[in-house]
């Protein structure tokens, strides 16, 4: 009775139904041996009295045991533990906490870490940023959104509004994309060509899982995006690294790798390059293609924002041009909205897209159909288009007067290029400032930008990161680049 009195705690003030407390922790304690297989019970009456309940409460606890299996009731005797429970061996009293886990911290079974997934993830919170060209999502057309997300919640037929959906995502959506893209982007595409996805992310993870196999042998800029060599490393792929020069990834370097290796995949922002934002040159371009042509490799073309470029028409992306379905085309609304709204597009063969459709529904059965048909409205009606023109006009000004703020106030520590379009700029620092510890000043005085480490490799500290001037305006741009002057 003591050891019942010391193990059965119940607390008359918790939310949980003081029955509930009970069975949970009876529950407990036969999981843990201190009540054995076919043990028997003392009677609700007497655990009523020993604890101050009700009896009513006791056989409460005791029918909620008795239904889930952990107790058996028989006639004239009373109640038992059930006699089929393997068997249990208390843990021993005194001091074991060296060698009790705690299973909601540490899983009791092995498993590996891979390092190629250990990337810090970004974010600032900080009342001044310059980040890694993110857009201004004060600048977003929430109160349209919002009032497309609601008229598409609630008018319509619910059982195919709120139903299960195609896998390749919204139709609605599709169709919209499929107008817009062949307008702005030079494409020749009808919605089945069109895969929805989460963000560019899952277009790559869908790609990688779904047309590499391990061993594979991928093609990226020697400056390249993280995000994706993450993916292709997670498939097993074989990464080789492409010069970066003021004209993008060097071809001439992949010709020469095609004709000793089997290359399936060659990944590039060819827009604006990652993270040096320099655009590939049309006749890297036109070689790319035909190298894609005679070696039969995948080109994945992440367009991420092909929408802001400030100085005459942005070069067609190469899905424009490619006449042999080499291309597969991604981006996403995430830098012409806001991150929060998970929505991107893979645009390729309908062939790939049926095929990566079907690999998607094991992941993420479809995505967020509501959110999928409130941009496909915003799309017909063009807000997204005005959008896109008004923030054009506003990022090319913060563009402006975040360069200038650069070159006067910090022109003696670092080294830029004015970049033709994009949301950040690549910036050198002079190899004596230690980038961690300036990251690290400058988070002290509210002011974040990333360090740059994750673009250095062994063999080669760039000391250069990208800082992103979207975000914030002309004022906050001042105010931003006063406490990095400061803290250098």
């Amino acid at each position: 009775m003591t050891a019942y009195q010391s193990l059965l705690v119940i607390d008359k003030t918790a939310k949980l139904p003081a029955y509930l407390q009970l069975a949970n922790q009876m529950m407990n304690l036969i999981r843990g041996g201190e009540l054995r297989a076919g043990q028997k019970l003392l009677g609700t009456r007497q655990l009523a009295q020993l604890l101050g309940l009700h009896r009513k409460t006791v056989v409460q606890a005791y029918d909620e045991l008795l239904a889930q299996g952990w107790l058996e009731s028989r006639t004239g005797s009373g109640t038992y533990v059930v006699e089929n429970l393997p068997e249990m061996t208390p843990q021993p009293f005194g001091d074991v906490s060296k060698n009790v886990l705690n299973p909601a911290k540490t899983a009791g079974f092995s498993f590996n870490e891979t390092p190629h997934l250990q990337r810090p993830v970004m974010v600032s919170g900080r009342p001044y940023h310059l980040d890694d060209g993110f857009p201004d999502p004060r600048m977003a057309p929430l109160n349209e959104l919002s009032g497309a997300y609601r008229s598409n919640l609630l008018h319509g037929n619910s059982y195919v509004r709120l139903g299960y959906g195609d896998t390749k995502g919204s139709s609605w959506l599709r169709r919209e994309l499929a107008v817009y893209l062949n307008e702005t982007r030079g494409l020749k595409i009808t919605e089945e060509n069109v895969l929805i996805t989460r963000g560019t992310v899952m277009g790559l993870y869908l790609v990688a899982t779904g047309l590499l196999n391990k061993g594979d042998n991928v093609a990226v800029g020697a400056l390249s995006w993280l995000g994706a060599n993450m993916n292709f490393r997670q498939a097993g792929a074989h990464l080789h690294s492409l010069t970066v020069d003021d004209h993008g990834p060097v071809v001439e370097e992949l010709e020469q790798l095609c004709q000793k290796k089997t290359i399936r995949l060659v990944y590039l922002t060819s827009h604006h390059h990652y993270p040096t934002t320099v655009a590939l040159r049309a006749d890297r371009r036109l070689k790319l293609l035909q190298l894609a042509e005679t070696y039969g490799f995948i080109v994945f073309e992440d367009d991420y924002d092909y929408d802001f470029h400030y100085l005459s028409k942005p070069l067609l992306p190469l899905a424009a041009v490619d006449r042999a379905g080499m291309v597969l085309y991604c981006g996403s609304f995430t830098k012409t909205i806001s991150p929060a709204f998970r929505v991107g597009y893979l645009v390729g063969p309908e062939n790939v897209i049926s095929h990566l459709a079907q690999l998607r529904r094991i992941i993420d059965r479809q995505g967020d159909t509501m959110l999928e048909n409130s941009l496909a409205e915003l799309l017909q009606n063009g807000v997204i288009q005005r959008h896109l023109r008004k923030s054009l006009r506003a990022y090319r000004e913060r563009r402006d007067v975040f360069c200038e703020l650069l070159k006067t106030e910090l022109g003696n520590y670092l080294d830029f290029q004015v970049p033709n379009g994009g949301m950040a700029v690549w910036a050198r620092f002079d190899k004596s400032i230690d980038m961690e510890k300036l990251s690290e000043k400058a988070l002290k005085k509210d002011l974040f930008f990333s360090n740059g480490l994750q673009h250095n490799d062994s063999d080669n500290v760039l000391n250069a990161t990208r800082l992103g001037f979207a975000s914030s305006t002309p004022e906050e741009l001042e105010q931003s680049v006063g406490i990095l002057k400061k803290v250098i």
